[in-house]
């Protein structure tokens, strides 16, 4: 390695998977690279509390109500002017089609997949940021042009939602009060109805928690198996 490469901070990754797990490390062609780093990124937390208050009163307690995901925001820079390379790798790489580039990412990011009927999944890397998210919303700007009027240089303005798997949100939670989403490892002659009875004081919503479960046979349960069960919809 290089003297060079002992001060070269790795570039931020947007790496793109097919499913919420995201497991495994995904092909070249599902990671996109940054040509710059950031300069710098910020993140957003908001608590929402209740809004209701009585009549004829003059305050009220801030009742906590729910924590939104955490957003990610971004600018990303996308040059074809050559900027970036220099001498030799310049020569070699030659000028970058901005215009194909943003819409790579736009693909990988923000289309909706076939396969899946979504945009998919993503994990944004950079140094000790690991963020799995989905992409909330990207303006693209176009800031400099050629003399055929073809663009140059794009600038990304990005916004990412955090996106976390029901099992790790739980773990993170660890709720002991018993509202909002349950989750219970099957035992030995448990049964759907049985347990929606237990937490529901009804087995009539089995066929729900097989929907949310994607149970093929609510019937055979297997233990050892964890199946979540959400808050009802009053």
């Amino acid at each position: 390695m290089g003297l060079l490469n002992l001060f070269k901070l790795e570039k931020l990754k947007v790496q793109v998977f097919s499913t919420r797990e995201r497991l495994g490390k995904p092909a070249s062609k599902d990671i996109f690279e940054v040509m710059f780093n950031p300069e710098s990124y910020s993140q957003s937390f908001e608590n929402v509390f209740s809004s209701s208050q009585g009549i004829n009163t003059s305050g009220r307690e801030a009742r906590y109500s729910l924590s939104k995901p955490s957003n990610l925001s971004l600018k990303l820079i996308i040059d074809g002017t050559g900027v970036s390379n220099y001498g030799a790798e310049n020569l070699l790489s030659g000028i970058k089609d901005v215009y194909k580039e943003v819409q790579r990412f736009l693909e990988l990011t923000s289309y909706m997949d076939g396969d899946i009927h979504e945009p998919k999944f993503l994990i944004v890397e950079w140094g000790k940021l690991n963020f799995k998210c989905r992409l909330k919303s990207v303006t693209v700007n176009y800031t400099l042009f050629d003399s055929a009027g073809l663009p140059l240089r794009a600038e990304l303005n990005t916004v990412f939602v955090s996106d976390v798997e029901t099992k790790q949100r739980l773990k993170k939670e660890s709720k002991n009060s018993p509202d909002l989403t349950h989750s219970r490892i099957v035992q030995a002659h448990d049964t759907l109805p049985l347990l929606c009875e237990q937490i529901y004081g009804s087995p009539h919503y089995f066929i729900q928690i097989a929907q949310v479960n994607k149970l093929n046979d609510f019937r055979n349960l297997q233990p050892g198996q964890e199946l979540f069960f959400p808050p009802l919809v009053n």
